[in-house]
């Protein structure tokens, strides 16, 4: 059952990305040829309006053909006809509407469980937060210069940019700011966590617009995460090993779901839209990097275009595109192969 939900949910955020390219697509007076969720072989088409759409064989990925690779059809209708302001349109439209999904997502998980603040709930002894005199109901405003707004930014914060480096923090006590530099110590215990001394306060349930401006610095929390994952992936601080294929997700959500079901269907609910306000948000902005085969790296052919006033040569364009399709997919096999050595490993 696990898997099922892992194959909808991932199945789900494909389809809000590809009719965020068909909404605008339509909207620009743009063709589109087929629209389609999953990959390989046809098991069901029906054509309507002009559209061809199908759902295929591998319930993975989907596409929005809008004959964007035909450089020389120039017809009414086609993309390649179109301003080039309204082909970006229609390319970041797949990635805006999966950052939308996680708003309205991460809105509603706010609005049923509530959130936690960044008010220090209490202060251990012994450690740096107590002896640079922070108190309960002291707020947490930035983070070595980061402004955040959840306990859970601390949190991710400690475990991500180096547990034992110093922190500078600025707080809020009634209404009067202050700068202290925090220095992380050693909890004694096996994990040989590095800590700061600070506990949270309770969970707290926002009301009004404050439901949406928290399912904000959620999906902000989220795509901070992505974005400081890729820079420790870069630097080396993050193994290569941590980084999952589309087989690596599924089984995770799948597991979470098997996991949580026994606690009742309310927090297998939250869970599994948590997992995905994490995922849809990381499919937007992993979309966007400049990479050749992604929407980012067509985004920065149509850029050049607005700056150079014309189109870079499409034989070329086509070229760096087929280059940087064949080093995905590589890379996509290498994930997945570790994956399925991980999966196969647990199991045995």
């Amino acid at each position: 059952m696990g898997i099922i939900v892992a194959i909808l949910i991932f199945g789900l955020i494909i389809l809000i990305h590809e009719l965020g390219h068909f909404s605008l697509a339509k909207f620009n007076g743009i063709r589109v040829d087929e629209f389609s969720l999953g990959l390989g072989p046809t098991i069901v088409g029906k054509h309507f309006k002009g559209t061809k759409f199908s759902l295929k064989l591998l319930p993975f990925g989907g596409a929005c053909m809008m004959g964007e690779d035909d450089v020389d059809d120039k017809s009414a209708g086609s993309f390649n006809s179109k301003s080039v302001w309204r082909r970006m349109s229609v390319i970041l439209a797949g990635s805006l509407f999966n950052i939308m999904l996680a708003l309205i997502l991460s809105t509603l998980i706010v609005g049923m469980s509530g959130v936690i603040t960044t008010e220090v709930g209490g202060v251990t002894e012994g450690f740096s937060a107590a002896e640079e005199g922070i108190l309960p109901g002291d707020e947490i405003l930035r983070l070595n210069g980061r402004r955040i707004h959840m306990w859970d930014e601390l949190s991710i914060f400690m475990m991500m940019n180096g547990s034992q480096d110093p922190v500078e923090m600025v707080l809020s006590r009634e209404g009067e700011r202050f700068t202290v530099t925090l220095e992380p110590r050693r909890v004694d215990g096996a994990d040989g966590r590095f800590i700061l001394g600070l506990s949270s306060r309770e969970r707290i349930m926002p009301r009004g617009l404050q439901v949406v401006q928290y399912g904000a610095y959620t999906v902000r929390y989220w795509v901070n995460v992505t974005f400081d994952s890729l820079r420790l992936l870069v630097t080396g601080q993050l193994a290569f090993e941590n980084v999952s294929s589309v087989v690596g997700i599924v089984d995770a959500v799948g597991e979470t779901f098997e996991a949580v079901r026994p606690s009742g269907f309310r927090v297998t609910l939250l869970s599994m839209m948590g997992f995905t306000v994490l995922l849809t948000a990381n499919l937007g902005i992993m979309n966007l990097l400049p990479l050749p085969a992604l929407d980012g790296g067509r985004m920065v052919f149509l850029i050049l275009e607005a700056i150079r006033g014309k189109r870079v040569a499409p034989e070329k364009e086509g070229f760096v595109h087929l280059v940087g399709l064949v080093l995905l997919l590589t890379l996509m096999v290498v994930v997945l192969f570790n994956d399925i050595a991980r999966i196969v490993g647990r199991i045995r």
